[in-house]
């Protein structure tokens, strides 16, 4: 963790005619602030009223430009930020001081930007000098009104309203909003225009104090993260500069809010009061319990407040005698926030995929290491890498050959092939089964033995007899019971058939049944011909492997014969005794003879489950196209069936081509491009004769495309209620 530093706390007065010079009084550094009243003499001559007050600070800023007050309290929180530390900048007073002016500044006028849109284009400036890393921006926009939480950026057309409400949710690395959305913005401008179409949906209302008092407090978050491009390190840096703009208090004397101004302050009031709350607990250091749970303000700032993370506080307040009130209550606020401690620290985090990596390359020099010590232990070859398709393929066909007798044994060579043997055994196995029980059920109706009411209608439906065979299929050669198209009668040809398509259209659809006779003998005879053909193939290389299964049977039974005879013949020269001759063994012509007969079964088995082999594969290539054909012959078909008895005719004139326009034709974006041309004309114009210079053309292009979705808007909405009316 890092070390613990106070918050910074600032004020900024706002420029009055009005300035109580006898009253306020700065002090020769700058930094502080003393206050001073005259005793009320009305109080008599016993008036312990308090006249004196003194408040000491980081940094008073009175009539200081947008400029000077980013360059005291800004810009060291985000420059920070791009080395990994957490930032949260708060702007606190009372209503109409000028807060939302100190955060956001006047969008009208690129000078007047405030801190938000100015630490925006820090951002972006910075990670351009920094070309050895690869740093990504998001951001987020949050309103708390009335204790609710709302998306500022939920009116983008890719993002849309919640169905399910926003909840604060916390967990071990910290406090986030589920719900709310998050943002990737790849170039200054973009940051820009997400700034702004969030403060177009800020809740505002008029009261005495302020014309255009913000009724929310809200949050704009930058979350950057940065990997390096230099560095295989897996460890990456993120961070988050929270900037705050809340609402401010007022009296409701003052304000003369009524109503639903009136609901809001009360609000309003409530939450600040939590806040002051939950910075007096954190500034004593006895306390061990602070109430962040007391309002949405306050947990949704957990990690700000007193966490990990550089913190500083703008103060705005009046500078006029009228308000000396609410000032001293904002000014004893600042004091108390200079009291609470942060702990800033990088935020460091691990990247799983190059962690991958790193992993890998370390796992091929001990390859290598083992390599060596192995050829120093004059070890044979081992392998130790997972093994590819072609092993496990040969493994696979090692383990058939040994289950069919033509191989004696299987050669071990490390552990992961012992594993993978006994997997290709269980594969096997799995394989053998699936194949015995789908060629069952392809020859035969399979029927529970135990199911003796099944075994009843089956007898008395006449398909299979008392012995349980199936009736007119000898010899495995069966027939196929169904119902004839009533199209199909023997011994005649009709010269002409009227189908369907010929005939008027029906008031209602034909059964699909006959509409699909009628479909293969038509329009889809083509593939009709091809299903028919393919399945003829399919047929043939199945009744082929059916025949060679039979001779391979048939082959494997003589070589266990063979193999029998052949033992019995060494058993018998074993006890008469074995004579050799210089080293070789004598057999008799007997024996000699069962050895070649033996070798040419093993050589016609190999030869006859390779065609076997070869034949699967085709029927598997076969039974593949048999589908697919059928497949597009139904799809086909309800093409065809649609298009001919449900789709009314009016729709389908419409849909050729050539007629009237579909939709979807003209895209809805160039319903908002219309005058493109003259549009970018205006821009290139706009970014020459820009007075603020190339540093602006990033913030006026977005409010440019900001105030063109508004008036969009505003032209949309205008004719639909002409349209209603």
């Amino acid at each position: 963790m890092g070390t613990r530093k106070k918050v910074h706390a600032f004020v900024r007065v706002k420029p009055t005619d009005d300035f109580a010079h006898d009253v306020i009084k700065y002090g020769d550094d700058n930094k502080s602030i003393d206050i001073h009243l005259k005793k009320d003499t009305r109080r008599g001559v016993v008036n312990n009223q308090q006249t004196n007050w003194s408040f000491k600070l980081d940094g008073v800023l009175h009539d200081a430009s947008q400029d000077l007050v980013y360059e005291t309290v800004a810009k060291d929180v985000v420059s920070q930020a791009l080395d990994g530390y957490n930032g949260t900048i708060m702007c606190y007073g009372q209503t109409g001081a000028g807060k939302t002016y100190t955060m956001t500044g006047a969008t009208e006028n690129y000078k007047h930007r405030g801190i938000l849109p100015r630490a925006l284009q820090q951002v972006f400036r910075m990670i351009e000098e920094r070309p050895t890393h690869a740093i990504t921006v998001r951001v987020s926009y949050l309103e708390i009104y009335n204790e609710s939480l709302f998306d500022l950026l939920s009116t983008l057309p890719y993002v849309g309203p919640s169905v399910t409400p926003m909840t604060i949710v916390e967990n071990s690395q910290g406090v986030f909003i589920k719900g709310l959305s998050v943002h990737l913005t790849s170039q200054e401008e973009d940051a820009f225009s997400l700034l702004f179409e969030g403060e177009t949906n800020r809740i505002i209302a008029s009261h005495t104090l302020n014309k255009n008092s913000s009724r929310s407090h809200c949050i704009f978050t930058i979350y950057v993260e940065a990997h390096s491009r230099t560095l295989s390190d897996e460890k990456y840096i993120t961070s988050k500069i929270n900037l705050v703009d809340l609402a401010g208090s007022e009296r409701l004397g003052k304000s003369g809010s009524e109503g639903r101004v009136l609901k809001e302050a009360t609000y309003i009031n409530k939450s600040l009061s939590f806040l002051e709350q939950a910075i007096v607990a954190l500034g004593d250091q006895k306390r061990d319990h602070i109430p962040f749970r007391q309002c949405k303000l306050t947990h949704a700032l957990k990690d700000s407040l007193g966490g990990n993370c550089n913190m500083v506080l703008v103060t705005n307040i009046y500078g006029e005698a009228t308000q000396l009130e609410e000032t001293l209550s904002s000014l004893r606020f600042a004091s108390r926030m200079k009291l609470v401690t942060t702990e800033p620290a990088i935020n460091e985090k691990y990247d799983a995929e190059r962690m991958v990596k790193n992993l890998e390359k370390e796992l091929a020099l001990l390859k290598q290491e083992l390599a060596i010590h192995d050829s120093l232990a004059n070890r044979t070859l081992v392998t130790y890498d997972p093994m590819d398709e072609f092993q496990i393929a040969e493994i696979n066909s090692q383990v058939r050959r040994y289950l069919e007798g033509t191989l004696d044994e299987i050669d071990i060579i490390n552990l992961r092939q012992i594993q993978e043997v006994f997997n290709q055994f269980r594969v096997v196995l799995n394989q053998q089964e699936q194949e015995v029980e789908s060629a069952l059920r392809r020859k035969y109706t399979l029927i529970d033995k135990n199911d003796f009411a099944a075994i009843s209608a089956v007898q008395k439906a006449g398909i299979t007899d008392v012995d349980g065979h199936l009736v007119g299929e000898p010899d495995g050669q069966g027939f196929g019971l169904g119902v004839a198209p009533f199209s199909s009668k023997p011994g005649k040809k009709s010269k002409s058939r009227k189908t369907f398509r010929d005939q008027v259209r029906p008031s209602t659809p034909p059964p699909k049944p006959v509409a699909f006779e009628e479909f293969k003998s038509e329009r889809g005879s083509e593939i009709n011909r091809i299903f028919k053909e393919n399945k003829s193939i399919l047929n043939e290389r199945k009744k082929r492997a059916s025949e060679t299964t039979q001779r391979i049977n048939a082959i494997k039974r003589e070589i266990d014969v063979t193999k029998e005879a052949l033992n019995f013949q060494k058993s018998l020269r074993e006890k008469q005794g074995e004579y050799e001759n210089k080293g070789l063994m004598i057999i008799d012509e007997e024996e000699f003879l069962l050895i070649l007969k033996l070798k040419d079964l093993k050589k016609q088995y190999r030869s006859e489950y390779q065609d076997l082999r070869d034949l699967r594969a085709e029927i598997q290539y076969c039974q593949r196209l048999v589908d697919q054909c059928r497949h597009r012959l139904l799809t086909e078909f309800d093409i065809w069936y649609n298009e001919s008895f449900i789709i009314p005719e009016d729709v389908q004139v419409a849909l050729k081509p050539g007629s009237s326009i579909r939709p979807g034709m003209v895209p809805t974006s160039r319903i908002v491009s219309l005058g493109e041309d003259d549009q970018d004309k205006f821009s290139q114009l706009q970014q020459m004769v820009l007075p603020e210079g190339p540093d602006s053309i990033s913030f006026y292009n977005a409010k440019v495309k900001t105030e063109q979705k508004r008036n969009y808007l505003k032209t949309m909405i205008s004719l639909q209620q002409i349209h209603r009316k």
